[in-house]
């Protein structure tokens, strides 16, 4: 694309713009042929007298002649400049004077003929100030070229350090270029899109279209695209971790887009150095989708079409929400942890057999999911399957070990679209406030809402006060006295009153069981038989969890 004035942003000159400055213009200079190609961008300036110049030339020149090596047949006229048009040259400046008083007519009509732009200059002007002029004005466009691709890779780390994730230098680099910005994995998988802020066509529409329909490896770059290498530890030595693609929708990108792209690949290296692995990146990409779509950043209408993208095609399939939490302190750090989860996860998961999106949010500790079992009423079956692969693949990951908390598995009700957002966002929350309660494959969430209640409660003084008037007096009596009440209380409520499964539970004979709920009773100076002391107990026993 040929720049309009004299820096643009392919890091040269117009031709239009070398004919404007002192040196040709002192020179009269009159466009004979194709004046509407003056936007040409000028890369260099040769000068030259030899009849097969261009076998010198590369390309973008600006090549400035007296025409002494032009011939005099008119063969040889037309031949020199188709020559020079097969060559790429921007423009050809022939100095009038004692070889031509004219420019011959084979000349100007072959230059119209290939699209080359002729010029004639009426006054001899000296070479070398032309091509000092022109080179200082390339080298200072390149100069403010190499300063905003600069500027724009110093934007891409800042938003690094700041913590803005590859996301938000994918959206610098989209606005920067307004074209759509992406980050494939060396095989072209879909790791992260993003769009200019202006607005448009969907960048995830338009990856799917020109990307999706088959891996990148198997064909060539879009014409006019920036496909660019992230160096890091690859498959292979000396392999890319990942390649960021510029796609030429809006327009093709530029020589300082393509800069500032290679800058910022160096930045996103660091980045991709520390994930380790791919499988992290492409389950925090989809951890991404799963959080925005929770948190209401993605709608329920547009959710399919991205979602399709990241490989999950569900069909009309209901949508189950399913969350597992990691316990605290796991093991994963900030190394390389999630990588092996993620990986050793998403193998286990696959074998359950149905349409499955995993992702992975590090910060929260939390793996989102959605599942698309074939009927509503293979909800259950199917929760127990994913329950167990989730968990098979903390074991393989190393981050379950014996004495250690195991993680805790919440599932959501069946749905659409719309229900699995506020099914992901439900179950997330209820999975904290499931901590401490008895060890179970997987939770269902509606029947976490007591727990996630009081967890909400938990910084609230009357929640406390609740807690200490109700057990308060069997707290005090475990503090000091043998046999502890709390765990025969607790195990009672759990029975619903049935003593005979509480016995067994607890190892007890019938009648210290009995003797021990008399014990309880007077501590509280209540009757464990009505309906509402019961229900206060309960309460309290769930909300102690969360008082610490």
């Amino acid at each position: 694309m040929d720049s309009q004035d004299g820096s643009g942003t392919q890091g040269g000159i117009t031709v239009r713009r070398a004919l404007e400055l002192p040196g040709l213009r002192g020179g009269l200079p009159e466009v004979v042929a194709c004046a509407d190609r003056l936007n040409r961008t000028v890369r260099w300036v040769h000068a030259g007298e030899v009849p097969h110049i261009a076998s010198l030339l590369k390309g973008g020149e600006l090549l400035l002649t007296t025409g002494l090596a032009l011939g005099t047949r008119p063969a040889e006229q037309r031949a020199f400049v188709r020559e020079l048009a097969e060559r790429g040259i921007a423009a050809l400046v022939v100095e009038l004077g004692p070889r031509f008083t004219v420019l011959p007519a084979p000349l100007v009509e072959t230059a119209r003929t290939v699209g080359l732009p002729l010029v004639q200059l009426h006054r001899e002007v000296p070479f070398v100030t032309v091509t000092e002029e022109v080179h200082t004005e390339i080298v200072n466009g390149h100069y403010a070229l190499l300063q905003r691709a600069e500027e724009v890779a110093h934007r891409c780390t800042r938003a690094l350090l700041d913590g803005g994730g590859v996301p938000r230098v994918l959206r610098i680099l989209a606005g920067f270029s307004s074209n759509p910005v992406f980050l494939e994995t060396p095989d072209g998988r879909l790791l992260y899109a993003a769009g200019p802020d202006t607005g448009g066509t969907d960048p995830l529409q338009v990856w799917e279209k020109l990307r999706g329909a088959r891996p990148a490896r198997t064909q060539g770059p879009p014409v006019g695209a920036v496909v660019v290498d992230v160096p890091g530890a690859g498959p292979g030595p000396g392999a890319p971790r990942a390649r960021l693609v510029v796609l030429p929708v809006a327009a093709a990108p530029a020589p300082v887009h393509r800069i500032a792209v290679e800058r910022a690949a160096d930045s996103l290296a660091v980045v991709l150095m520390q994930a380790r692995q791919e499988e992290e990146l492409t389950a925090r990409g989809r951890g991404d989708f799963l959080a925005d779509l929770a948190e209401g950043r993605i709608t329920p209408a547009d959710a399919p079409g991205q979602a399709r993208v990241l490989g999950f095609r569900p069909g009309d399939a209901p949508l189950v929400p399913v969350v597992m939490r990691l316990p605290e302190g796991g093991g994963l750090g900030t190394g390389g942890g999630w990588a092996v989860l993620a990986r050793a996860v998403a193998e286990e998961v696959a074998a359950v057999g149905v349409p499955v999106l995993l992702g992975v949010r590090p910060v929260e500790g939390r793996v989102p999911l959605l599942v698309a079992p074939r009927a509503a009423e293979e909800r259950e079956a199917v929760a127990d399957r994913i329950a167990a692969a989730l968990r098979a693949g903390v074991e393989r990951a190393g981050l379950h070990h014996a004495g250690t908390r195991t993680p805790i598995v919440v599932v959501g009700a069946a749905g659409g679209w719309a229900a699995a957002a506020a099914g992901l966002r439900h179950a997330a929350e209820t999975a904290t406030a499931a901590q401490g309660l008895d060890d179970r494959p997987w939770y269902d969430a509606r029947r976490l809402d007591i727990d996630l209640l009081l967890w909400r409660l938990r910084e609230h003084p009357d929640l406390a006060a609740f807690v200490d008037r109700a057990i308060g007096p069997l707290r005090e009596h475990d503090g000091r006295a043998k046999p502890p009440l709390l765990p025969t209380l607790e195990s009672y409520l759990a029975h619903a009153g049935r003593k005979a499964e509480t016995a067994r539970e607890l190892h007890l004979n019938r009648q210290t069981l009995y003797n021990r709920l008399a014990r309880i009773g007077e501590l509280l100076g209540t009757d464990l038989d009505d309906p509402q002391t019961v229900l206060a107990l309960s309460l309290a026993l769930r909300a102690r969890r969360h008082l610490g």
